[in-house]
């Protein structure tokens, strides 16, 4: 098919749009290909190998823009060794990469893929909190601030070899820094929130009367540390599969994620003991790693980008702030997606366009609050405008677009009633 992108799902074809757009979404515009098309597509490669399959799995109902469509496309051309580029119906441009995207390759892997923050993902935690007896005001003074480093009481239950380990394997971070590191959510789009369960698609899959706590972080500059060490070494060219770099890489790789599951299950742990409970982990998947991987008759690498693995079982895909999460149970066998999902609703706005779009409608305190009278925690003014949930897209429309293209069945949904950031309300 030439060098096209083909759209998936029950209406095909989302809005593509310039990075002008309304504040209440883009302008639509017809899609690459129409919806009977949808069933396909290859691009030529620039470097001479075979055809790439090239895929976007997004609907109408999102709305994507033509720079994230164009790095996707220039990602898979100009790599060699590409097979496959997918877009997940979260797809937005990141910085030189795009973001909500996996793709495979062979012969090499490329860690600038991955990117810098290396194991960030999502874990998901049942408490022992009563749904019926919280409310936002209680669990934000019960949560106070929880930044800086861990607690004695917790940073004695780690492990210090396995932290040891990853300090040596890493090559680029000691001990102390990630003990100082350890337990702390970080900036950007990472929070902790404590949520509900609004509607059960599966009856009995989670429990109605608990609370329940998700985090999204990540390896907390231990992964950016070793993305900058490869760049200034090999630039973005990439690692031979049999050399002895990528051995090397790999192992830091290993290390940072390592780090990034120990820290997610630190943050719930400070967070719990704070609110004086327990809680139980359901699930903890990564979103930005390379594995090693076989599609389609020949082994490879699969990145994934802001992509949630869809061959680990249950997975969490998160709105906004002010917007519902839901539980999701892939569908096995879809390796036209790449075995990959949708990591969150993805942005809308880019971040420097936040506070200018968002200050003259919106003051703080109506930013600390949402629609669903859900709580707010975050000292960052410009944080809080950054992360507003009119900076992204609607998640209905996200999961929707998996649903409809057969790679989802809807498990729960959950609804958020605290959603911790950075600091203490007091600090703002």
């Amino acid at each position: 098919m030439g060098n096209s992108i083909v759209f998936r799902g029950a209406n095909a074809a989302p809005a593509i749009t310039q990075a002008r757009d309304t504040e209440e979404g883009p302008p639509r515009t017809e899609g690459v290909v129409s919806p009977r098309e949808a069933r396909g597509g290859k691009a030529r490669s620039d470097s001479g190998g075979p055809d790439i399959h090239l895929q976007v799995f997004a609907n109408r109902g999102v709305w994507i823009e033509d720079a994230a469509i164009q790095q996707l496309q220039t990602t898979a051309r100009n790599l060699a060794g590409m097979r496959a580029a997918v877009g997940l119906p979260d797809l937005h441009p990141g910085r030189g990469y795009p973001v909500g995207a996996a793709f495979f390759s062979v012969g090499r892997f490329y860690p600038a893929l991955v990117g810098g923050d290396i194991g960030c993902g999502m874990s998901l935690y049942s408490t022992e909190l009563a749904a019926h007896k919280t409310s936002a005001p209680k669990l934000e003074k019960a949560v106070g601030n929880i930044d800086g480093p861990l607690p004695q009481e917790l940073l004695d239950a780690v492990d210090m070899q396995q932290l040891e380990h990853i300090a040596q394997a890493s090559g680029v971070a000691d001990l102390a820094y990630l003990q100082d590191s350890l337990g702390t959510i970080g900036g950007g789009n990472h929070f902790a929130e404590l949520q509900v369960v609004d509607t059960l698609y599966e009856d009995g899959a989670l429990d109605r009367k608990r609370v329940h706590l998700m985090v999204h972080s990540g390896s907390r500059g231990l992964g950016g540390a070793i993305l900058r060490a490869h760049v200034e070494a090999f630039s973005h060219d990439g690692l031979a599969a049999s050399s002895d770099d990528a051995t090397q890489y790999l192992r830091q790789h290993a290390a940072a994620i390592a780090f990034a599951q120990l820290n997610r299950a630190s943050i719930a742990a400070r967070l719990l003991r704070a609110l004086r409970t327990r809680g139980q982990a359901l699930l903890d998947i990564t979103h930005n790693h390379v594995i090693a991987h076989h599609w389609r008759g020949e082994d490879g690498f699969l990145h994934r980008k802001g992509a949630t693995p869809a061959d680990q079982g249950l997975v969490v895909i998160p709105g906004s702030r002010g917007d519902y999460s839901y539980l999701v149970r892939p569908v096995a066998g879809r390796d036209e997606a790449l075995h990959s999902l949708a990591h969150g609703a993805g942005r809308k706005w880019a971040r420097t366009d936040c506070m200018g779009r968002l200050r003259p409608r919106f003051t703080l305190d109506e930013l600390l609050r949402t629609k669903f009278g859900s709580a707010v925690v975050c000292a960052d003014r410009e944080l809080v405008y950054e992360e507003a949930p009119q900076a992204y897209k609607d998640v209905d429309s996200v999961v929707a677009s998996l649903q409809e293209a057969g790679l989802v069945q809807l498990v729960a949904r959950l609804r958020p009633l605290l959603t911790y950031k950075k600091g203490a309300m007091q600090c703002c």
